[in-house]
């Protein structure tokens, strides 16, 4: 890292939820937050469900989020990079955003270093304990011939049946309380504490949960999650020495 620039974390935007329109100020919001962190970000790092569906067809993305895919291709051509995990929400997402905006994606955990503090980076979805439900279904989804099936609906019908199953979600709706389970009950903690006994990370960083944290691990580690843009407005950032996390109220 150059000196007096910072590493950037945000996820959980879920654009497109409950309906375009309404999620219309929240991308607004994230466009601003998107300007003001180049100014000095050495990387940016979006950790999934940037929108609340995605799913490419072969000619043909979701309509809409203009505004924020083009900042992003804005800052990537600045020559900032931007790193993208896909979450439970966008895991159908393939080579748009290598192709067109030049970010790298990625469907599993990955390890970054940066001023000798070892990251460990992920969206979170499906690790750890429990969650077995999920986790089958999380197979079923990401199946070729399961995808194979869903390209062959006209994207009117298949983009419009999957808003609205995922506009179901609870969480997403505002209509479940999000709160801490406690350590021995949080999977991404369980899982961090796990990853530990074989080898040592500075940080995990997550997002998935919706919750805001940075919880204490063993050998000076530490877990984070980095909360939401629905509820919370919170990003992650770290300036080659401490992580932070920070809400942004402009």
């Amino acid at each position: 890292m150059k000196e007096g620039t910072k590493i950037y974390f945000a996820s959980d935007q879920h654009f497109g939820a409950p309906t375009n329109k309404e999620s219309f100020p929240r991308e607004q919001r994230f466009v601003r937050w998107l300007e003001e962190v180049r100014k000095d970000a050495a990387a940016i790092f979006l950790l999934g469900d940037l929108f609340d569906f995605w799913f490419e067809y072969k000619t043909v993305v979701p309509k809409g989020f203009v505004r924020v895919l083009g900042k992003l291709a804005e800052i990537r051509d600045s020559g900032i990079p931007i790193y993208f995990f896909v979450g439970n929400h966008d895991l159908w997402m393939h080579d748009y955003f290598e192709k067109e905006l030049n970010i790298p994606v990625y469907h599993d955990n990955k390890i970054f270093t940066y001023n000798n503090k070892t990251f460990l980076i992920g969206h979170g979805d499906g690790k750890g304990p429990g969650d077995k439900g999920y986790k089958r279904m999380k197979k079923v989804f990401t199946n070729p011939f399961s995808k194979w099936l869903f390209r062959w609906l006209h994207p009117d019908i298949g983009v419009k049946l999957a808003q609205y199953l995922s506009v179901k979600n609870k969480m997403i709706s505002g209509e479940e309380d999000v709160k801490f389970l406690g350590e021995e009950n949080e999977w991404l903690i369980l899982y961090a504490k796990r990853k530990l006994e074989t080898k040592h990370y500075d940080y995990f960083i997550f997002g998935h949960r919706h919750l805001p944290m940075i919880v204490d691990l063993p050998q000076e580690s530490k877990y984070v999650n980095l909360g939401d843009w629905i509820g919370y407005f919170t990003y992650g950032v770290f300036d080659g020495t401490t992580f932070e996390l920070k809400e942004y109220k402009n």
